[in-house]
């Protein structure tokens, strides 16, 4: 998964002041939505036959920097958390991890297309963020 997050980056780039955002990485909505994303991004790289709703997936996106300034983040430190490369490590281990946990070990494309279909057919948010060709 080479930095899921620059999608996010590249999608929900503002013009702010850095600032602190310790915060932000504290918030389940906000880092589960991104291991969520990072999940899937993964299966979508590594499986051939499973690709990503790429409309669907910015929607998701920008719900998730609208549910944090809901939480009262500012763009600035919603900027910040996004450009933290040490976030976004840590972010990609605990999406590997669960994907592991899922049966799908870094590497094992069978294993990424299985738990892919399964994600889309028990139509989690995982599921729908993948598109099986």
């Amino acid at each position: 998964m080479p930095h899921f997050l620059r999608a996010l980056a590249a999608t929900l780039t503002v013009a702010a002041t850095p600032v602190l955002a310790a915060g932000l990485e504290d918030e389940p909505r906000i880092t589960e939505g991104l291991i969520t994303v990072g999940i899937a991004y993964e299966i979508a790289e590594v499986c051939p036959t499973i690709g990503p709703r790429r409309i669907r997936g910015l929607r998701y996106l920008l719900a998730l920097k609208s549910a944090a300034s809901d939480l009262g983040y500012s763009d600035a430190e919603i900027e910040t958390f996004i450009d933290d490369d040490a976030a976004k490590d840590r972010l990609e281990v605990i999406a590997r991890e669960r994907l592991a946990g899922l049966g799908a070990s870094r590497g094992d494309v069978a294993a990424h297309c299985r738990v892919g279909v399964a994600e889309v057919a028990n139509d989690t948010q995982v599921g729908r963020l993948l598109n099986p060709n």
